[in-house]
């Protein structure tokens, strides 16, 4: 069932029921008893007084006479079945009504008894008159009994039948109402625009949809953030992929164009690196839509830092075959995190191809780790020319490339940087250095570190390395 109303109906029904039957079955047992006590009591009264009737062997109708009358308090049809009868205690009949069968009501001598007779259960009560030696039984037939119980829990039940309907209906409509301003939600959001992703009011709502409302709107917020996203992923892309393959064409055009060696081997040079960066590109594109969609591995695994920047330097070496030497300080190899390997990487290989892009031709990009305090970080430095202080806010924006730019920088390696760290729960710093350069910081909380192995095979000699 996914209905919501009819689910509350069918609770609320079902529940009402459960509820009136077993209001029905109180009643019936505490009916029955009341019932059973007055009978119970207009037995004594009656064998009381027949017994009270008895002066010796026969009934005295002067002291008949003289007892007041007793109004009934049954159905008449229980007057009717009421039978009495009179024995000598030496077993002879002395007396009995129309309706009393004429084998002994009961054999027990004084009080309550129940007796069978002709298959039918009757409840009888004797007093013994020991002086006159007579003994009044006065008894009813249970079905008698059962039949006036019925009657009473029909006119009970009856009513409360009838109203069932009337309660159900009252039900549907109350749930109804109060499924209103569920209603309301939905029809506001069938109406809704797919362009528009402004929030729902939750002004005068339930505190019960006010999470569903809270949820929705949390959402939305998140949708609109992803489609901004995508529209300036869209308009920074195609502007940023429109340069290089129009460079690409013109170089195309001049090495087809001249016949000198010289001027066809510089635009063919010219065509190699345009291709490197357009392949850059878009490698930083796929990489940036990966990090935005993907989520870090909450317990990662325990990495060896020095064993993974190795890796990340051999990668940069044969991508960039005139890149300036890499040296990775030793303290790296003993140094382990516990984190997700591939955002570590992607986050120090884009800000390591940074350093390597804007390094000297005679410069050197170092790779070190600090610890200090509460944290722990992967430290990038080269000797290029530095980022202005001004744009030091700015660089981590996509797209953003400041005044010491490169030809085949982008604007996107440090911004994939950054969203790689803070999907690790770590951020990257960036300042100048004071002898020149610029110093970059992967930065990670200390609770990260992981307690390296007695033997690691995998773990690289623990010496600098230079890469050169």
């Amino acid at each position: 069932m996914t209905s919501i109303r009819s689910r509350l109906f069918l609770i609320l029904m079902i529940t009402t029921g459960v509820v009136w039957m077993s209001a029905i079955a109180w009643i019936y047992l505490s009916t029955r008893a009341e019932v059973e006590r007055v009978l119970d009591a207009r037995l004594i009264e009656a064998a009381r007084m027949v017994s009270s009737l008895i002066t010796s062997q026969e009934i005295d109708p002067m002291r008949a006479a003289q007892i007041p009358a007793i109004e009934p308090t049954m159905h008449a049809s229980y007057d009717r079945q009421l039978s009495c009868q009179i024995w000598a205690l030496d077993g002879t009949l002395v007396g009995r009504s129309d309706a009393a069968p004429a084998t002994p009501l009961s054999d027990a001598k004084d009080g309550f008894s129940e007796t069978l007779i002709d298959g039918e259960t009757w409840r009888v009560y004797a007093v013994v008159n020991a002086d006159l030696g007579m003994r009044v039984l006065v008894g009813d037939n249970m079905r008698v009994r059962d039949r006036l119980v019925a009657d009473v829990i029909r006119g009970l039940a009856l009513p409360a039948l009838l109203i069932l309907p009337i309660l159900a209906g009252l039900i549907w409509l109350s749930v109804r109402k109060g499924l209103g301003p569920l209603n309301k939600m939905a029809h506001a959001l069938e109406t809704r625009p797919a362009s528009d992703l402004s929030a729902l009011p939750d002004v005068d709502t339930p505190s019960e949809i006010k999470p569903v409302i809270r949820s929705l709107n949390g959402l939305f917020g998140r949708v609109h953030a992803a489609r901004e996203r995508e529209r300036d992923f869209t308009a920074f892309a195609a502007h940023e992929l429109r340069t290089p393959v129009a460079g690409l064409k013109t170089q195309a055009q001049v090495a087809l164009g001249s016949d000198d060696p010289d001027i066809r081997r510089n635009a063919l040079r010219q065509i190699v690196v345009g291709v490197d960066r357009t392949s850059r590109l878009m490698r930083q594109l796929t990489d940036l839509t990966n990090a935005e969609r993907g989520e870090a591995d909450a317990d990662g695994r325990r990495v060896n830092l020095g064993k993974l920047v190795g890796q990340l330097v051999d990668d940069i070496r044969q991508h960039y075959s005139d890149a300036v030497p890499i040296e990775i300080d030793a303290k790296l190899n003993d140094i382990y995190l516990q984190l997700d390997a591939s955002l570590f990487m992607l986050a120090v290989r884009n800000l390591m191809e940074n350093a390597v892009l804007h390094s000297r031709n005679d410069g050197v990009v170092r790779c070190g780790v600090r610890i200090d305090g509460d944290a722990v970080a992967v430290t990038i430095e080269d000797n290029g020319p530095g980022i202005p202080e001004d744009e030091l806010p700015k660089v981590c924006e996509r797209f953003y490339r400041g005044r010491n730019k490169t030809a085949m920088g982008s604007g996107l390696g440090l911004a994939i940087a950054e969203l790689a760290a803070k999907r690790l729960g770590g951020n990257v710093s960036l300042g100048n250095r004071s002898e020149g350069g610029l110093r970059a910081e992967l930065q990670f909380s200390k609770a990260m570190l992981s307690r390296a192995p007695r033997a690691d095979p995998d773990r690289a000699e623990n010496r600098a390395i230079s890469c050169s």
